[in-house]
């Protein structure tokens, strides 16, 4: 059968921390206020992703790989499931200081599930927006539990300031939060497993202080001092209408950084997926067309994703847009 790109409908998310921005940039149209997350590309239960228009219009993603596994691919990090989960977070306020298992643990201890690697970019951000990234020295569990006790965690946080096409890789152990006044695209391992150390009080719509983890954080947290963040050396390779870096290699995935341009040039970009991985084009700036054969294309704007199975037909790309581009 034609193995061709399927543009997907995200689940979207009403976190207490959420803001407007993912229907006001994004056009999402999702009725939810605060609208948090967007889960663009997920066979997670918790918020699983749709096909929109084509063969497979309406089905969850996840029904259209159990029909077609052979969509993900011959490489044994799929192992007949979607490996990740990509999402667009808008922080209006900050999020919670959290920590997630990595997957050893949590195969263990949160009945056979992932654990959680991610990676964040930084589409946008407040001039004073930061985000919490590890420790700024080593401490031992039991000061950590007093100091959320006494509500004097913070101290102990390392702040980095943001700012756009900042990449972040957050490894399973590591402390962090988004702060306020960001917008991050996120990829991640398939898991909605976050433990929460510090809330700031806060309370949910129902005047509820929202549940911490604090034991299970304690033991999966690395409380050594982490070093600042690098930002990788922008590194783009030219071709005929397009650039491409790479943004984050991991075992769990690779992200490049995709510009089109084909404005000023006659010839579009091609495109598609190998034998070895699906790919997803996630796009986070401008709008164009992707031909999929002489009658059939997609219409893409800016925060439109789409799922090429493996081995896809070869696209052609035109417009002027930047994709992240995703490869299990």
């Amino acid at each position: 059968m034609d193995r061709k790109p399927i543009l997907l409908k995200p689940t979207g998310k009403d976190y207490i921390w959420g803001g407007r921005r993912l229907n006001d940039d994004f056009s999402k149209n999702i009725d939810m206020s605060p609208l948090a997350e967007t889960w663009e590309c997920s066979t997670h239960p918790d918020g699983p992703s749709y096909a929109v228009g084509g063969k497979f219009d309406g089905k969850s993603l996840g029904e259209i790989l159990k029909e077609h596994p052979d969509f993900l691919g011959t490489h044994p990090k799929t192992k007949g499931e979607l490996p990740i989960l990509i999402k667009f977070i808008d922080a209006k306020n900050d999020l919670s200081v959290q920590v997630h298992p990595d997957d050893e643990y949590a195969q263990k201890n949160e009945n056979g599930q992932l654990g959680k690697s991610e990676m964040w970019y930084v589409l946008d951000a407040k001039a004073d927006s930061h985000l919490v990234y590890g420790l700024n020295h080593d401490v031992d569990a039991d000061t950590m539990r007093r100091s959320i006790e006494k509500g004097t965690l913070e101290k102990y946080l390392q702040k980095v300031p943001i700012q756009p096409d900042d990449v972040f890789f957050i490894e399973a152990g590591t402390i962090h939060a988004i702060g306020a006044g960001a917008l991050v695209a996120e990829i991640q391992e398939s898991s909605n497993l976050t433990y929460r150390l510090y809330d700031y009080d806060r309370v949910d719509k129902q005047g509820n202080k929202r549940q911490l983890h604090v034991d299970r954080a304690l033991e999966v947290a690395n409380l050594k001092g982490s070093a600042k963040p690098k930002q990788p050396i922008h590194s783009l390779k030219y071709s005929q209408g397009c650039a491409t870096e790479l943004l984050c290699r991991c075992k769990y995935f690779e992200v490049n950084r995709m510009l089109i341009n084909t404005e000023r040039v006659r010839q579009l970009v091609e495109y598609r997926a190998d034998e070895a991985s699906f790919r997803v084009l996630l796009c986070t700036n401008g709008c164009g067309t992707l031909f999929i054969n002489e009658t059939e294309y997609i219409k893409v704007f800016r925060g439109d994703c789409i799922f090429f199975p493996a081995d896809s037909v070869i696209v052609k790309i035109h417009g002027k847009m930047q994709f992240l581009d995703i490869r299990g």
